[in-house]
């Protein structure tokens, strides 16, 4: 018997890996981290490709179980899964290897400046403004990284100082490291970044650029996260559990 014939129980990885070995459907996994559900035509759109074969790869996603769909009438949206598959993604998208933007590509190029300096992952912060305030939050006590990343009780106080409730959930820890695809070092996820995050949206602190994952700070922002968190104009910040 051929030894890759042979049954072995436990997770399929292999099919897992198979989703996701398609630049197009990894395309689509890497736009939804958006948090925004998208239909099948504006994904086509986004990775160039034709809305029937967007279908197909859609199809294969959704029974794989990386994405979600509901429909609204004639249409058909398609979101991530889950905190847990967008984590995924996220991480896996810091470990591979980095395509350059196309040669002379200058729209291409401010489109990765924006999303490497701050962005959506998901439902939480990510890129620099992310790492920043993971950061800002470690020097400051709110998270202690010493055994396990956890929420100390300075942290629980400052959220309350900003009316930010964590909404009730016993399958998401409150703070989880995520491994950030461009600064190479942990942002914070978890309810609690997504608390903050949906907080930053609420409050007017951040906005988004257009119609992609990044973000940008506004005037309200910046006096926020300064007078909340000490936060700077420089992002060149270190790693949290230095």
């Amino acid at each position: 018997m051929n030894s890759r014939d042979a049954h072995v129980e436990g997770p399929d990885l292999a099919a897992l890996a198979g989703l996701l070995a398609d630049s197009t459907r990894a395309g689509f996994c890497l736009a939804l981290l958006d948090g925004r559900a998208w239909t099948a035509i504006e994904l086509a759109r986004h990775v160039g490709v034709a809305a029937s074969t967007a279908t197909e790869h859609l199809n294969l996603l959704v029974t794989g179980g990386l994405l979600a769909q509901e429909r609204q009438g004639r249409h058909r949206y398609v979101r991530l899964a889950d905190p847990a598959t967008a984590e995924l993604i996220e991480t896996l998208g810091s470990m591979a290897p980095r395509r350059a933007a196309p040669p002379h590509s200058l729209p291409a190029v401010n489109r990765s400046r924006a999303l490497a300096r701050a962005r959506t992952c998901y439902d939480h912060l990510a890129g620099a403004l992310g790492v920043a305030i993971t950061t800002a939050m470690t020097d400051r006590g709110l998270l202690d990284w010493e055994q396990g990343l956890t929420l100390t009780g300075n942290g629980t106080a400052w959220l309350d100082e900003l009316g930010i409730t964590l909404p009730p959930n016993k399958r998401r820890l409150p703070v989880r490291s995520c491994l950030d695809w461009t600064e190479r070092r942990p942002h914070l996820a978890g309810t609690v970044s997504a608390a903050v995050c949906r907080h930053a949206f609420d409050s007017g602190w951040i906005t988004r650029i257009g119609t992609s994952r990044a973000v940008a700070l506004t005037d309200t922002g910046w006096r926020a996260f300064r007078d909340h968190l000490g936060l700077s104009d420089d992002w060149s910040v270190t790693d949290p559990r230095s």
